[in-house]
């Protein structure tokens, strides 16, 4: 089939961490389906040159800074060994916590944090990760490697954690094999001042005051490891369960339902139906909509390809993969638009990211990969999806923070480096709470074999200083591409600007190269009447700031 170039570039992703029986290979249930979930197919156009035109002079939705959240579950070296090693380590930590992974975290302002899960959430009972660490119950942990879990990071090292980075909590709740008790009292314990059992309780183990908890999602993943239900069950147990989680005073939660699989839009449907049914009753909102999608250059669970090793047929159809992001985004949110057209409810893609095979000689269930400069070009294409789509969507969440999948931070005992991923995210910081821009990119094609995908994804911001940031990827590794930007309600004095790049495809940060891939200066760029032009170097993230 003759694939035609598209025009605009929004995105979004949905999907969860595979199960997993003991230390056996990850299995995914879109593996057993060979048709691809959505389209992967743009529709037809004729693109020749490119042209971007920002309108300034139209402000849209603020973007959530939540959006540059992350992911930090029970699997693998991501807690243990990635941010956890406890007080005796030789390695420097405050209450435990590593202060280098602490300090290259606040360099990117993370600004959420969702815990303990993902898959692990669904069999993670809170109270056995509270009290001495050395008298908490261990757990096997059966869904990643099938590792004894000792518990020595709970709710109190998670929430310190959070403190120390200065990002807000989300914490999963226990649906699929929790009661509606276990969650109530959980936050109670997290965020009641009350002269009751459970903030006693919590007093007991040395925290006086309550938490702000802002985020709580009741479940994950109810259609597979967080339950296998159907989307009608699903829905009566959110109602169910999202009864019970209290707002205590002091503080608010924002209540995240489970989504359906990918491009599951029926699900989509019954949930947000259910919503504005309930509503109508007195019933208990929810707030956001949970949607997870990974990356995968392959299209095949059992081999997704290796993270370094790969040839210019995989970067593209990664990247093919990673644009079905901004069809799942716009499909998923004209049936919420349906149902709550004011738009309350938020598209919340807390699961998100590339997923490879794992790194040859590790444990298939720790699901560690590397991270290459194509990692940072999904990054920066996603979040610019996000951008784009400010209006519905309000949080993100990449899978996940510290050695598991498309990391920020790999970490090796006392060694410890930042990813190509890590970059994009910290370059972006610039867009975080700032206002969307709304922007039409018509783009050249990037062609490989009898497939196109649009060459350049793009979105823009104004902060609130007043000054304007644009986030540019040019997705072809061959060929830097020339893009005139019309500025419309405003007019360009001076600008300045940094580059993700790097010679190879395949270029990576290493514990002995920690430096082969990180942010330079950026001047390929002048002013003109309306705006500017810009030469984007090939296989680069570009952000702009334009005063």
């Amino acid at each position: 089939m003759n694939a035609k170039p598209f025009l605009v570039i929004p995105v979004v992703s949905v999907f969860c961490l595979g199960l997993l029986a003991g230390c056996a290979s990850p299995k995914h249930p879109i593996a057993q389906n060979p048709k691809p979930p959505v389209s992967l197919e743009p529709p037809p156009a004729v693109v020749k040159t490119n042209r971007l035109v920002i309108h300034a002079d139209q402000p849209g939705a603020e973007i959530s800074r939540n959006i540059y959240g992350q992911f930090s579950e029970h699997l693998g070296h991501c807690i243990y060994g990635g941010l956890w090693v406890g007080e005796d380590s030789p390695i420097p930590n405050t209450r435990g916590i590593r202060n280098d992974v602490v300090a290259a975290l606040k360099k990117i302002q993370v600004p959420v944090v969702r815990w303990p899960g993902g898959c692990f959430a669904d069999e993670y009972h809170w109270m056995d990760g509270i009290g001495t660490p050395t008298n908490r119950p261990s757990m096997i942990n059966t869904t990643w490697g099938g590792v004894v879990e000792n518990n020595h990071f709970g709710t109190h090292e998670f929430m310190d954690f959070c403190g120390q980075i200065g990002a807000a909590p989300y914490i999963c709740g226990n649906v699929g094999s929790g009661t509606v008790q276990e969650m109530m009292e959980w936050v109670e314990y997290l965020t009641s001042d009350a002269d009751s059992p459970m903030a006693n309780l919590r007093r007991q183990n040395g925290r006086e005051q309550p938490w702000k908890v802002p985020y709580f999602a009741v479940g994950n993943e109810s259609w597979g490891c967080g339950g296998n239900m159907t989307a009608e069950f699903c829905a009566d147990n959110f109602s169910r369960y999202n009864t019970f989680v209290k707002d205590y005073p002091g503080n608010h939660i924002y209540r995240v339902a489970s989504g359906g699989l990918e491009s599951d839009y029926h699900w989509t449907e019954v949930l947000m139906k259910q919503n504005a049914d309930g509503l109508k009753h007195g019933g208990q909102a929810m707030n956001g909509y949970s949607l997870h999608y990974y990356t995968l250059p392959t299209s095949n669970w059992s081999h997704k390809g290796s993270a370094t090793k790969f040839d210019e047929a995989e970067w593209f159809n990664t990247f093919r993969h990673t644009l079905v992001m901004d069809e799942l985004v716009t499909k998923h949110s004209a049936i919420m638009d349906k149902y709550d057209p004011q738009k309350k409810v938020g598209l919340i893609v807390d699961e998100w990211g590339a997923w490879y095979d794992v790194e040859p000689g590790t444990n298939p269930g720790f699901l560690y990969q590397q991270n290459t400069l194509r990692d940072a070009l999904v990054a920066g294409v996603t979040l610019n999806i996000f951008n784009n789509h400010a209006d519905r969507v309000k949080m993100a969440n990449i899978a996940q923070m510290i050695n598991v999948l498309q990391a920020m931070i790999l970490t090796d005992n006392e060694k410890m480096t930042v990813t190509p991923s890590y970059w994009v995210f910290e370059m972006d910081t610039v867009h975080h709470d700032a206002t969307l821009l709304p922007s039409e990119l018509q783009s050249v094609d990037y062609a490989f074999g009898d497939k196109t995908i649009p060459a350049v994804s793009a979105s823009a911001s104004r902060d609130r200083a007043g000054k304007i940031h644009v986030t540019l990827c040019n997705l072809n590794p061959n060929q830097s591409i020339e893009v005139p930007c019309e500025l419309q309600g405003a007019k360009a004095q001076k600008i300045s600007g940094r580059v993700l790049t790097a010679p190879e495809m395949s270029a990576h940060n290493t514990f002995d190269q920690p430096d082969n891939v990180k942010p330079t200066e950026f001047n390929a760029f002048k002013v003109t009447d309306n705006g500017f032009v810009t030469t984007l170097p090939a296989k680069s993230v570009v952000v702009l700031e334009v005063n």
